[in-house]
């Protein structure tokens, strides 16, 4: 029985939305970041980044108090305004190829202890400790995290016929992305759909670990302030059919000390190796991988005899790998620090591992299938954790859009 909790956001006017959403900070090149906060004064980016000149020059400490000394004067100035009263936002992303449209609210910490609101991925503890001192400094938060649910028919109606209202904010970006915002103020409209998700249960987390469990850090840090918006955080709720999920391909420096011959033969023992020589091949099924080497592509079909998957996660094709190839061959056993791996999103083509193969940086590239949001919470309802990077989840978030204050 999920939680549901409207709350007094903040977001921009509707004359400057578009000029102060932005992607997400970690999207920008130095020289990309520059350019914005050079020529656009009501970016979001100048509040993210306040002291951007000198970002290496502070601790993190009186960077995070200039970002909260931002934050005010973009409220002062009028370009950030506050709801009078909580409310609840429908919101859509629409791409080229994809339209994706959920629901902003606060979701409960106490879901979340309870395993109510569902993981599967693990965090980095000095990430989560960081980001926790960002909220604690800042008061505020603009990123929500990413969950998933179970549609049910009355939700799927109900969204169709609430996105043909007008909406509160609508405006397109530079990369061609279509984004609208509908206010849900009504308090009837606001008690059914809290009445909707206690009936579908279980929400899983698809992006956004690390922020869930700072958020918990900071509640269990401040509980005892009277602050009742540490007892939630934002969440963009989206239904599970309508996240797009992409892999994440994986690249290695070396071959251990294999020649190209022997690394072969080593893989042969658990797939069946066919050469497609310079066709760009991927993936197109569960159990098969990709693989470039030495100017050829090659696909590798598993063996499925030679294994007994007794756990949704030792038949997940990202822990496969790992236990076939990366660990026992390669000799990669922490996926997040050996620097002898790189990951690419498969929303990047193919011809990137291609290139950095060639031009000799990388000995051999990996190309994996998705996931399926069933795996995803096949892993999550099992209480077992999937392995680092093995997924790139759309839809992203715009900073600056919708700001949760704690």
């Amino acid at each position: 029985m999920a939680i549901i909790q409207p709350f007094k956001a903040v977001h921009p006017t509707a004359d400057k939305v578009s000029l102060v959403t932005s992607r997400s900070y970690d999207d920008y090149g130095a020289t990309e970041l520059a350019a914005y906060l050079e020529f656009n004064p009501f970016s979001f980016l100048h509040i993210l980044n306040p002291a951007y000149m000198n970002q290496q020059k502070i601790g993190f400490d009186k960077r995070f108090k200039a970002v909260a000394h931002k934050y005010a004067d973009f409220k002062r100035d009028g370009i950030l305004v506050q709801e009078e009263k909580a409310v609840l936002y429908l919101y859509q992303i629409e791409s080229k190829n994809h339209a994706f449209i959920g629901i902003l609210a606060g979701t409960s910490i106490k879901d979340y202890q309870d395993n109510v609101i569902k993981k599967h991925e693990d965090t980095l503890q000095y990430r989560v400790d960081l980001f926790k001192d960002y909220l604690h400094q800042t008061g505020f938060n603009t990123e929500p995290v990413l969950m998933t649910y179970n549609s049910t028919t009355a939700l799927s109606e109900w969204i169709k016929a609430k996105s043909q209202e007008r909406p509160l904010l609508d405006f397109s970006t530079t990369n061609k992305e279509k984004h609208t915002l509908w206010k849900i103020a009504d308090e009837n409209e606001i008690q059914w759909l809290q009445e909707q998700f206690k009936s579908i249960g279980d929400l899983y987390i698809a992006d956004g670990h690390h922020r869930s469990a700072s958020a918990e850090l900071l509640y269990e840090q401040d509980k005892n302030s009277g602050n009742q918006n540490l007892d939630y955080f934002m969440s963009y709720l989206i239904a599970d059919s309508n996240v797009k999920i992409y892999e994440y391909n994986r690249l290695i420096r070396d071959l251990n000390g294999f020649s190209k011959e022997d690394f072969i033969k080593k893989l042969a023992d658990n797939f069946v190796i066919k050469s497609k020589k310079q066709e760009l091949w991927k993936p197109k099924h569960k159990f098969e991988f990709g693989m470039y080497l030495d100017n050829d592509f090659y696909s590798l079909k598993l063996k499925e005899e030679n294994f007994i998957f007794d756990d949704a996660l030792s038949g997940l094709d990202a822990q496969i790998l790992y236990k076939t190839v990366l660990q026992p061959i390669l000799g990669i056993d922490d996926l997040r620090t050996d620097d002898r791996i790189a990951y690419v999103p498969g929303t990047k083509s193919i011809t990137t591992i291609k290139e950095q193969v060639d031009n000799g940086e990388f000995e051999v590239g990996f190309m994996l299938f998705p996931i399926s949001i069933k795996e995803i919470k096949d892993l999550a309802d099992a209480n077992l954790i999937m392995p680092p990077k093995s997924t790139f989840i759309e839809p992203k978030f715009r900073s600056g859009l919708v700001v949760y204050e704690i």
